[in-house]
């Protein structure tokens, strides 16, 4: 049991070091990778697309 206690007090200890970022970093951050987590899906529906008709133009010969 000691062992668990002086483990949650080191995990404290070092969540106290850590260097958060402040709120606009979080959000400008968190928009940039929704940002081009989008353009990604956009990206990879549009080759999805081009090859779709690809196909279905081969297939109907």
């Amino acid at each position: 049991m000691k062992q668990l206690l002086q483990y949650f007090r080191e995990v404290a200890q070092e969540l106290k070091k850590v260097s958060w970022p402040n709120r606009q970093e979080t959000t400008n951050l968190t928009l940039l990778v929704i940002g081009i987590t989008t353009l990604v899906a956009l990206y990879i529906s549009g080759l999805d697309t081009v090859f779709q008709r690809m196909m279905a133009t081969i297939l109907q010969r």
